[in-house]
């Protein structure tokens, strides 16, 4: 259960094509993200499936069954919002239970697939309190419980950790990633983070107003980026593309190498070399930002925690040879 597959979906807003022709298939049980910049189009295609948006040509899949024109109710799938929507008014048990009651189902079902859910997301002890007593990470859980008792063929998360500090939002990633462990059910999540896609999903699409520009694991979009789009999105600190004579060398048109892989060191023994310029300690690591290197305005290095370089300091720099990746005048990758 869960297959889902989008034969040549097309989405226009009057005159206005949002969403030109799109294949794609996500196959049962996996975690998909669909990632991209503001506008690319990622929370229509989530809606277009979940049947919140009517598709302007082309089929939806799901197990098999065409579900174009089925009602949202009736597609076996479960979403989760960037906003909780809780009821204010009612418990925690109540809140989660409130699809099952619309649903006409029997009271005994209710409390087992309840206490089930709260087991499964670490709720049982918060069930008799109202949303207005729980924090942020309690209440986006509550709002999973509310999907989880439908037993649905595919969950939707529509950025659902966006209203949430960076340490709440670290912790749910863990905890979602966890879910889709335990319950073994296709996921479909939506962000614009990259960072959440590359640290919670089976398969990334990334999107860039409306077209897939790639698709593949984590690691695949890191390794390979099919185009420039997808080397400077994916990847953070993102990659250093330079141009011109560098690229040349390389018989490219653009060459790009990531923060990590160069080294910092001589700069009279480096093919390149620059001044730091802001240097960000982060803990285990530092970036550098290194100008004047007459490749390009900036080149942001990866560089130990504990490196003793400083504002203005001449520092040289060495790409790994093998790490350099090369894109063609059109922007595609050079295998």
């Amino acid at each position: 259960m869960g297959q889902i597959t989008l034969n040549q979906i097309t989405k226009s807003f009057g005159e206005t094509q949002v969403i030109p022709p799109l294949d794609l298939r996500i196959e049962e049980g996996e975690f998909v993200v669909f990632v991209g910049p503001s506008g690319c189009g990622k929370s229509t295609l989530l809606r277009l499936i979940a049947g919140l948006e009517d598709v302007s040509s082309g089929h939806i899949e799901i197990d098999g069954r065409d579900v174009t024109d089925v009602p949202p109710a009736q597609r076996g799938l479960a979403m989760v919002f960037q906003s909780y929507a809780l009821y204010p008014h009612m418990s925690v048990r109540k809140n989660i239970a409130f699809p099952l009651r619309m649903a006409g189902m029997d009271e005994a079902e209710q409390k087992k697939r309840v206490e089930r859910a709260a087991t499964v997301l670490n709720l049982t002890d918060y069930l008799d309190r109202r949303p207005g007593q729980l924090s942020g990470g309690q209440r986006q859980r509550v709002a999973i419980g509310r999907a989880i008792v439908r037993e649905p063929a595919a969950f939707l998360f529509d950025e659902p950790l966006s209203n949430l500090d960076a340490a709440l939002r670290h912790g749910m990633r863990m905890e979602i990633g966890e879910l889709h462990q335990s319950l073994a059910t296709t996921m479909i999540y939506v962000t614009h983070d990259q960072v959440e896609a590359m640290t919670m999903a089976d398969k990334i699409v990334v999107l860039r107003a409306g077209v897939i520009e790639q698709v593949g694991s984590p690691l695949e979009l890191y390794r390979e980026p099919r185009n420039l789009f997808v080397a400077g999105f994916i990847g953070s600190p993102t990659m250093n593309l330079l141009t011109g004579p560098e690229a040349k060398k390389h018989d490219a048109t653009t060459i790009g190498v990531r923060p990590e892989h160069i080294e910092a060191g001589d700069p009279d023994a480096s093919p390149w070399s620059g001044t730091v310029g802001i240097s960000e300690h982060l803990g285990s690591d530092t970036f550098l930002h290194v100008h004047g290197t007459g490749l390009a305005e900036t080149i942001t290095v990866r560089a130990d925690g504990e490196v003793p370089l400083r504002h203005g300091d001449r520092v040289g720099l060495t790409p790994h040879p093998d790490r350099i990746h090369r894109f063609d005048a059109k922007g595609l990758r050079i295998a």
